[in-house]
């Protein structure tokens, strides 16, 4: 090739790489309208470990096709790097709006801050974060994990009333995710000043089943005279219930059961007997979160905090009356 013919090439790859750029990132003018049409929004769900997880999700890109949002879904499978991967894909691509389930509370300020820059706002949905700076983000929606952990000790306290010690396993959720973080001290305010309640052994089985499974056959083993489980989650508790029935005993008879989400399968448990108190967890957001977004895009503000609203089945309510969870 010679020297004219070279630079042509150079020059049709530069104004390739020039128009690529142009289609690649939307202009920042471009948001959506009061109805949703034309408005982008970045979302990054932290994986489909549960039922309740998958409804969060469907919650959310139902609500999204309803309004004509376009929805930009990432799921990071659990990975806090996946989840930094994905808001930075959509800094890139200039969204109008990003959404996250953060997956643990610490360690977002770089990302936010650069989601800042860009002139993105970011709600933080489900999960809550730790940040020195809260004006990184716009606001959150989600559930009230500590209340969630107060509900559960409220429970006990009319449950135990006549007992005199009370031996508790916690089977907690994620190591350093908002919602373990609230449920466990939520719980632990709840009790407080009653001396009688202890918590004998507590340990992260990372809101999965198979590890509430795992976990709760080893400390079967380890443990005699267990008087409840305290789990943070269904998911983890329909495994912990498969452990206590193979050693012979009888869940939320011979082991008081206490659990976080209100899964049908944790309701229909609770039904049985095999659960005593089931708190909600409310996955099903999306509209919500949508109508948010489309606040944001238009530049309004939004509440700091906002909880959803949330329930408490136990073995005292008439459950002939609780409608299908649809989860």
């Amino acid at each position: 090739m010679n020297g004219h013919a070279l630079k042509k090439s150079l020059q049709i790859l530069t104004l390739l790489l020039f128009a690529g750029t142009l289609f690649s990132c939307r202009p920042r003018e471009s948001l959506g309208n009061a109805a949703g049409e034309g408005l982008i929004l970045g979302f990054s769900q932290i994986g489909a470990e549960s039922a309740w997880r998958n409804c969060n999700t469907r919650s959310i890109q139902e609500a999204a096709e309803e309004k004509g949002v376009q929805l930009l879904f990432e799921n990071a499978e659990q990975k806090q790097e996946n989840q930094i991967k994905a808001l930075r894909s959509f800094i890139v691509y200039q969204v109008d709006v990003i959404a996250f389930v953060p997956i643990v509370a610490d360690g977002w300020d770089n990302i936010l801050r650069e989601a800042k820059e860009a002139g993105i706002p970011v709600l933080i949905t489900d999960r809550k974060i730790n940040t020195a700076d809260n004006s990184l983000y716009a606001g959150f929606i989600g559930t009230d994990s500590f209340r969630e952990g107060q509900e559960g000790a409220r429970f006990l306290l009319r449950k135990f009333a006549s007992a005199d010690s009370v031996r508790i396993v916690e089977i907690q959720g994620t190591e350093g995710s908002s919602v373990a973080i609230g449920r466990a001290e939520g719980f632990r305010e709840g009790l407080a000043g009653q001396d009688k309640f202890e918590i004998i052994h507590s340990v992260s089985g990372d809101f999965l089943r198979s590890k509430g499974y795992e976990l709760m056959r080893g400390i079967l083993r380890r443990y005699d005279g267990i008087d409840v489980v305290y789990s943070h989650n269904d998911g983890m508790t329909l495994g912990i219930l498969d452990a206590i029935r193979e050693v012979g005993l009888a869940p939320g008879k011979d082991i008081v059961i206490v659990t976080i989400d209100a899964e049908q399968a944790a309701i229909d448990a609770l039904k049985r007997g095999e659960v005593n108190c089931v708190i909600e967890c409310n996955p099903k957001m999306g509209p919500a979160i949508i109508e948010l977004a489309e606040k944001l895009a238009r530049g309004e503000s939004i509440p700091p905090f906002q909880h959803v609203h949330e329930v408490v089945f136990s073995e005292y309510d008439d459950l002939s009356s609780i409608e299908p969870r649809g989860y």
